[in-house]
């Protein structure tokens, strides 16, 4: 495995390329581990589907929050099994990694990414910032004089960028985003139906029905769960006016940050984003209605890309194509 790889390392996702080779693999980044001895039983989809049903002697988690590593001996693991999975089980020789971090992280969190990084198997590893990689990703012209808007939603945090001659001018990153999202589905069942249902659950009602406008309504679910009352198993039947409630709060948050980023912008690039648009990247991106909502809300135009998931990775797929032309992205540290 001589070659040079790519991570999005997502808080909900995370999706490896490879120089030449494109994306190959994209899985959860959840790790299930057996309690007494610490020895990791499964990673990615596998332990995803062990989220709230494992038994006492094994504990399913997410080793990312916030999109910052919150358990570093587990996110090691994982990522060691992600490169073991990249390279046909087999680690022959070490890769050189290119992985992406939140813009203004601090050093320690910086430090813990590399750390981790290595500590899986890398034999060097470089970070990029997240929005950074996403403008890359989505064809976004960064190096050029002009300035571009970005707004990525992941799993753990929501990061809005003004981008000019290949940096970042000004950023918003808040840590309200697709984790929290589901929490307040979660919530808002509990409230409003007296039903207690998973995260998994919410999330796929998310992915499903949800909309931010109705414009976008995507009609409606059953959904099973435990009657609060009663503890017994039951059935209710939600909409997307429901999901847009619910979810309501964190979508005004993400709107002020927003606002908040495209007010403290310099005249110039303003001018800029009115004539480009604003570039939307992350599975926040599919969220129904949120271009339209944002359009309204700006009056600047909001534009979704085919890939929003994959925007990030695809990003640090043309730096590790390019190294020269980013330079500031391909500084290597080894141990």
């Amino acid at each position: 495995m001589g070659r040079s790889i790519g991570i999005d390392l997502g808080t909900a996702n995370t999706i490896v390329c490879v120089k030449g080779k494109g994306i190959v693999l994209r899985e959860p980044s959840v790790v299930a581990i057996e309690s007494r001895t610490g020895k990791v039983v499964a990673v990615g989809s596998d332990a995803k589907r062990m989220l709230g049903r494992t038994p006492g002697s094994i504990t399913a988690m997410r080793p990312l929050k916030d999109g910052v590593i919150a358990e570093f001996d587990v996110a090691a693991a994982m990522l060691h099994q992600f490169f073991k999975k990249v390279s046909g089980n087999t680690m022959l020789t070490r890769p050189r990694v290119v992985i992406c971090i939140p813009y203004g992280v601090t050093e320690v969190e910086k430090r813990a990414v590399e750390d981790a990084t290595l500590e899986a198997g890398a034999q060097s590893v470089a970070l990029i910032e997240e929005p950074i990689a996403a403008a890359i990703g989505t064809g976004l012209k960064i190096e050029s004089p002009r300035g571009n808007m970005i707004i990525d939603i992941g799993g753990g945090t929501t990061e809005v960028a003004v981008i000019s001659l290949g940096g970042i001018v000004l950023s918003n990153s808040l840590r309200v985003a697709g984790d929290e999202l589901d929490e307040a589905i979660v919530n808002y069942m509990r409230r409003k139906f007296n039903i207690l249902i998973g995260e998994s659950t919410a999330e796929r009602l998310k992915k499903e029905i949800g909309s931010i406008h109705p414009a976008a309504d995507r009609g409606e679910r059953e959904v099973r769960g435990r009657n609060l009352l009663s503890g017994l198993p039951m059935t209710v039947t939600i909409n997307s006016a429901n999901i847009r409630e619910a979810i309501s709060e964190e979508i005004t948050h993400i709107v002020d940050a927003l606002s908040a980023t495209l007010e403290s912008t310099p005249p110039e690039l303003s001018g800029d984003i009115y004539d480009n648009g604003i570039m939307l990247a992350g599975g926040g991106a599919l969220l129904g209605g949120l271009n339209i909502l944002l359009s309204q809300l700006t009056g600047i135009r909001v534009i979704k890309p085919k890939r929003p998931l994959d925007a990030v990775a695809l990003g640090i797929e043309r730096v590790l194509e390019s190294e020269d032309k980013f330079p500031g992205a391909t500084q290597y540290r080894t141990r």
